[in-house]
């Protein structure tokens, strides 16, 4: 290897991400409950959209994903200059800190936020800053308390990943407003959609300039598979991001069948309802079964055991069963296991599993 060809300093201190598994030795389809996806899958709507794109692959998609937007701000009452789209939000954090982040500049959020805000903190090359939470659950003094002048972002996920738990917006906007003055605020509301008249900090981002909004078609609108997500804030963050932004960073197929996916909001009512029945029985039969979780507001819960080790046992015989839940300790929760809201066949079995391994523990 030649020493002298070095990535660029922050490169070497990321982590590689480890996505939720998909397989399980000896066994041809598992269950997974460990990436957080829609069991009911897009609408059909999204499905014939998708297939029609297939007469168009020779062509390049639009640059400016106009249609997606005008559709994205006609649902939501937003204005569509004000709108992004990116290859899922994961993209548009690594536009934020490409864009407003770099060597001597902090980025804070929270112990348990999402590990991408950590991994494109060090591809800018800044430093970045974890808060404790209070209980799993965001705590916006100990956020203002680590502000300093040098903070750029501020990446709050509301609900939050693995956790579940949110604050209310009344948080958010005093947050906001304590902000040094050189920081942007960012609303990660990947699973606004699961919360019933939630509108992600939308109103926010509209009224103030400091705030942006990030969203995803991965999670309700069950488009994990196609990579799409949007922000919304003020037209001066848009135009920045727009100048790091890839002409063509999203196809064809992709923007088509956002489009008809954000106009099918039927269908997402359907599936905010039938997740909300599920989690609230999957959450009471695990506490029945002696494993405790937070309120969650997304699509998952997160289990809690008495110990790393029960944990990992738990998991283990889970996995003996073909069931696949998601290890958290990266995010600081070793003891827990986060647990996907599948369809009720799905529920009924990890609970039932759960049981029989609490049951067989305590023998």
């Amino acid at each position: 290897m030649n020493d002298q060809i070095r990535p660029q300093p922050g490169i070497m201190e990321i982590d590689l991400y480890v996505g939720g598994q998909s397989q399980v030795p000896g066994h041809s389809e598992p269950i997974k409950l460990s990436s957080n996806e829609n069991p009911a899958g897009p609408s059909d709507k999204a499905k014939e959209a998708f297939s029609r794109a297939v007469h168009r692959l020779n062509r390049y998609p639009s640059t400016g994903h106009a249609t997606l937007r005008h559709a994205i701000g006609e649902v939501h009452g937003l204005d569509p200059d004000r709108i992004l789209c990116g290859a899922g939000s994961d993209e548009i954090i690594s536009f934020l800190c490409q864009a407003y982040a770099g060597p001597g500049d902090e980025v804070v959020f929270t112990e348990h936020g999402f590990l991408m805000y950590r991994v494109y903190t060090h591809a800018a090359g800044a430093t970045p800053v974890c808060v404790a939470e209070r209980d799993r659950v965001t705590d916006v003094d100990a956020i203002l308390a680590a502000c300093t002048r040098r903070t750029r972002l501020v990446f709050v996920a509301n609900p939050n990943n693995p956790t579940g738990t949110m604050i209310p917006l009344a948080e958010i906007e005093r947050l906001a407003a304590g902000l040094p003055p050189q920081a942007l605020l960012v609303i990660d509301g990947a699973y606004a959609e699961f919360v019933e008249g939630y509108d992600g900090g939308a109103e926010l981002a509209t009224r103030l300039p400091n705030v942006f909004m990030m969203r995803t078609f991965s999670k309700i609108y069950g488009l994990g598979g196609l990579r799409v997500g949007w922000g919304y804030g003020a037209r001066s963050v848009i135009d920045v991001l727009n100048r790091v932004r890839g002409p063509f960073n999203l196809s064809s197929a992709q923007q088509e069948t956002a489009e008809a996916a954000v106009r099918d909001q039927d269908w997402i009512a359907r599936c905010r309802s039938e997740n909300a029945r599920l989690r609230g029985w999957l959450t009471e039969a695990l506490a029945e079964r002696g494993v405790p979780a937070d309120t969650s507001f997304a699509n998952f819960i997160l289990a809690r055991f008495t110990s790393e080790d029960e944990a990992n046992a738990c998991d283990a015989f889970l996995r003996q069963d073909g069931l696949i839940v998601r290890r958290v300790g990266g995010y600081g929760l070793a003891e827990c296991l986060r647990i996907t809201i599948g369809d009720e066949p799905a529920c009924r079995r990890v609970a039932h599993m759960i049981g029989q391994f609490k049951a067989g523990a305590a023998q």
